[in-house]
């Protein structure tokens, strides 16, 4: 499969044809690494997971919430 390295606005840009995404089991919007390594450029899935704070909030019940827990006294200028 072959593609074209264009520019767009102030950088280079390789357009994907679905047909790839699909087969490497790819979805839009998903997050990359691009690893470049002797003269290649590796496209693969990013470990990096990054969590949006009002879904984890949403997902706390009373069955998966916790009560208080004591870290001890304070020892500096914590205000408790």
């Amino acid at each position: 499969m072959e593609a074209v390295i264009r520019k767009w606005g102030n950088s280079p840009a390789l357009r994907l044809p679905s047909a790839a995404l699909k087969e490497a089991g790819y979805a839009l919007e998903q997050k990359v690494e691009l690893v470049v390594s002797r003269g290649r450029i590796v496209i693969q899935p990013s470990e990096n997971v990054s969590y949006n704070l009002d879904d984890l909030v949403s997902g706390i019940t009373a069955d998966n919430a916790h009560g208080e827990v004591s870290v001890g006294k304070p020892v500096g200028k914590e205000a408790m």
